[in-house]
């Protein structure tokens, strides 16, 4: 399950992945709030917290993750990355490098930091 979370600025997207994140999640949450914040924004910033209760992705959230990265691949400015999730923080550091925009991540007891972080005017 994925809910988008409130009380960020304009052009600044938060989400908060529970449980198995699915296609479906994607397709009718993540997809269609960014897409609409494009329609808005030629550049977006996005914190996505993983908390403890996050089991993973499946196929079809990885693939729509992909096309999703690469049909905005130069629209984001900054990318904010919130878990305690062993794995996902060995997984984000390894391919954090590549983000094509400012990008870095954060512990859960860090959030309110990461809201900053992601919402501070440039």
């Amino acid at each position: 399950m994925i809910e988008q979370l409130s009380g960020l600025p304009p052009g600044v997207l938060g989400f908060r992945a529970h449980g198995q994140l699915t296609a479906a999640d994607y397709e009718n949450v993540l997809i269609p709030d960014i897409e609409a914040a494009f329609a808005l924004n030629r550049k977006l910033r996005m914190l996505f917290q993983l908390g403890d209760d996050f089991s993973g992705f499946d196929a079809g959230a990885m693939w729509d993750d992909v096309k999703l990265g690469f049909r905005h691949f130069s629209g984001w400015e900054r990318v904010a990355v919130v878990t305690d999730i062993g794995w996902l923080r060995v997984m984000t550091t390894m391919f954090g490098f590549a983000a094509p925009c400012e990008f870095k991540l954060f512990g859960n007891a860090e959030l309110d930091e990461a809201m900053r972080w992601i919402s501070e005017i440039a």
